[in-house]
């Protein structure tokens, strides 16, 4: 009997068709999960000017799907740990696809409300589990790389929720724009047949031939044998507890990553719904200031990649720092009066620095957590934090109404990235706090 270390053996891998496979399809479906988030920024001027709203009820219409992604995070995260990731992964397509496409149908704001919520239940629930599932599969080499890759489509998804918004509302109306939200429904059941689930939970669960059928895809060099014994779960059974996040040391490291995900979700949320309508403010017809959501989604990549690529070397918490940091900065000058060159570079690295800060947050998360709790932890964090993705709307709303100057705006929206900051600090010298403590208790004779 041979005892298989997976992780050492997917640690080991070389990047190969596999690992294409499932960084395509999460790649994809983030793509429109960014998509139908996004497209509430899109949507937005035109709504006002539609419904009446006035800029605190925008705002609070805007919370709507971030209550729901709130709870989705916190409920499918978990939910995943017992019943599969990839089941999970198919419900929350279904749901947040085929209600975003129902939301171009109402005729009032409270049922835009409503399904807004609805669909938020869906985006929440997606985010850990395809984050989580592409991190279990990847190499180690190159394993912060690929989720930033893969997550960066959320970026992809909100330049081209803007780019269509420019060319579909002018002549079709708001509502074109929720019905491209479809294309998920269509792929469904290529979907199905090509994701692969998580092998964690299938050793959990005993499901050991479909482990070794889907081990020897990831690695190539590995040949099953029936009297394998394959070792990778920390800890046995399906119950996976929240207080598990706390426990061995973990607890002010947890509560730093909440507080960093509440600081950069209030940010990107802040910008993705008040962007084109604060530059609309200022000045700018609808196609520029969808321009500039363009510019702060491009950003958004470009910075992902970079910082997954960098993360790869330095350590990934390392960069989220630097990267609040210069999110801090980048919002900061936008304070200041400059030519329109200057202020697209500016939004598109205010872009890299707050959505691709969360996109290495959620990098950062998954690999922190153990895998048997890696979806719970990434889930509670993503919903702690959608309550700064929750007042980031309002704060829009409520800084709008004031009629202040938009570069007091952009100031406001820049002191939760020096909070962030701090966190991460901690964070940090928490963790190698804890790895000392652990090396000192491995040197201790039994």
């Amino acid at each position: 009997m041979r005892t298989i270390n997976v992780a050492a053996l997917i640690d080991g891998a070389r990047f190969n068709a596999f690992h294409a496979r499932v960084l395509f399809w999460c790649a994809l479906i983030i793509i429109f999960d960014g998509y139908d988030l996004v497209i509430y920024g899109v949507v937005l001027p035109s709504l006002m000017a539609e419904w009446g709203l006035s800029s605190l009820q925008a705002g609070a219409l805007g919370s709507c799907a971030l209550v729901g992604m709130m709870l989705g995070a916190l409920f499918f995260g978990s939910l995943s740990d017992r019943i599969g990731r990839r089941k999970t992964i198919m419900m929350c397509v279904m749901l947040f696809s085929g209600v975003t496409a129902i939301n171009g149908l109402v005729q009032s704001p409270e049922a835009f409300a409503l399904c807004r919520f609805i669909a938020g239940l869906g985006i929440g629930g997606v985010m850990p589990n395809v984050v989580a599932l592409m991190n279990e599969y990847a190499p180690k080499k190159s394993r912060s790389t690929l989720v930033a890759l893969m997550f960066s489509g959320y970026s992809l998804g909100g330049m081209l929720s803007a780019g269509l918004g420019m060319a579909l509302i002018p002549q079709w109306g708001w509502q074109a724009v929720f019905y491209v939200a479809l294309i998920p429904l269509v792929a469904l059941p290529l979907l199905i047949r090509q994701l692969p689930e998580s092998l964690d939970f299938l050793l959990r669960t005993g499901q050991t031939g479909k482990a070794q059928s889907l081990l020897t895809q990831a690695v190539p060099s590995y040949v099953p044998s029936a009297t394998d014994q394959l070792n990778r779960i920390v800890v046995k059974g399906t119950n996976v507890s929240i207080a598990q996040l706390f426990q061995e040391g973990r607890k002010l490291s947890t509560f730093m990553l909440w507080l960093g995900f509440f600081c950069c979700l209030l940010m990107v949320y802040a910008l993705s719904s008040w962007l084109p309508k604060l530059m609309s403010a200022a000045g700018y017809g609808l196609n520029s200031s969808l321009a500039f959501l363009v510019a702060l989604n491009l950003g958004a990549i470009i910075g992902a990649v970079a910082g997954g690529w960098l993360g790869d070397r330095v350590g990934i918490a390392k960069v989220l720092f630097v990267f609040f940091c210069g999110g801090t900065l980048a919002l900061s000058l936008l304070a200041l009066k400059a030519p329109l060159p200057v202020l697209y570079f500016l939004i598109a690295i205010a872009g890299a620095c707050t959505i691709g800060t969360q996109i290495l947050a959620n990098a950062c998360t998954v690999q922190y957590y153990p895998p048997h709790i890696r979806s719970t932890g990434l889930g509670w964090a993503m919903g702690v934090g959608r309550t700064g993705a929750i007042i980031g709307p309002l704060l829009g709303g409520a800084l709008h109404a004031s009629s202040l100057p938009i570069q007091a705006s952009f100031l406001i929206f820049a002191l939760p990235g020096l909070v962030g900051a701090i966190a991460i600090l901690v964070f940090l010298k928490q963790n190698a706090t804890r790895r000392q403590d652990l090396k000192s208790r491995e040197a201790v004779p039994q």
